[in-house]
C-alpha cells in the first residue's frame, strides 16, 4: 500500500520560497508518476506540478510555471515541491499524489489520474 506524508508548509511571506517534502514508501517513486496538487479555500483541488517515474520528464501549471519546481530522490524515497516567489494566491493545503497505475507514463497529469494521496500540509503565504 502506498504511503505519503507531506512536510514543510507553514507561515510565509509574499516573495518568500518554502521547500515542501513527501516521504513516500517502498519502490514509489520508482514504479509511479508523481504529482503535487493543492487546494485553496473554497476552491477546487488542482494540479500544479508532476514528474515522471522514469524519466525527467516534468509539467507544471501555468500558474507556477518558472516558480515552482518538483523533483525526487530516489536513495530517500522523497519528492520535493521547491516554491519560490510565493504569492498570496499561493495559499493551499498542498498535497502530494501519485498516478493510479504504476509503470505508465503518458504526460498529462490530469487531475482524475491520481490516486493516492497524503494528508496535505498547509502553506499561507502573507501580504
Amino acid at each position: 500500500q502506498v504511503q505519503l506524508v507531506e512536510s514543510g508548509g507553514g507561515l510565509v511571506q509574499a516573495g518568500g520560497s518554502l521547500r515542501l517534502s513527501c516521504a513516500t514508501s517502498g519502490r514509489t517513486l520508482s514504479s509511479y508518476d508523481m504529482g503535487w496538487l493543492r487546494q485553496a479555500p473554497g476552491k477546487e483541488r488542482e494540479f500544479i506540478a508532476g514528474i515522471s517515474y522514469i524519466s525527467t520528464d516534468t509539467l507544471y501549471a501555468n500558474s507556477v510555471k518558472g516558480r515552482f519546481t518538483i523533483s525526487r530522490d530516489y536513495a530517500k524515497n522523497m519528492l520535493y515541491l521547491q516554491m519560490n516567489s510565493l504569492a498570496e494566491d499561493d495559499t493551499a493545503v498542498y498535497y502530494c499524489a501519485t498516478h493510479r497505475r504504476p509503470n505508465y507514463h503518458d504526460g498529462r497529469f490530469l487531475l482524475s489520474d491520481f490516486g493516492s494521496w497524503g494528508q496535505g500540509t498547509q502553506v499561507t503565504v502573507s501580504s
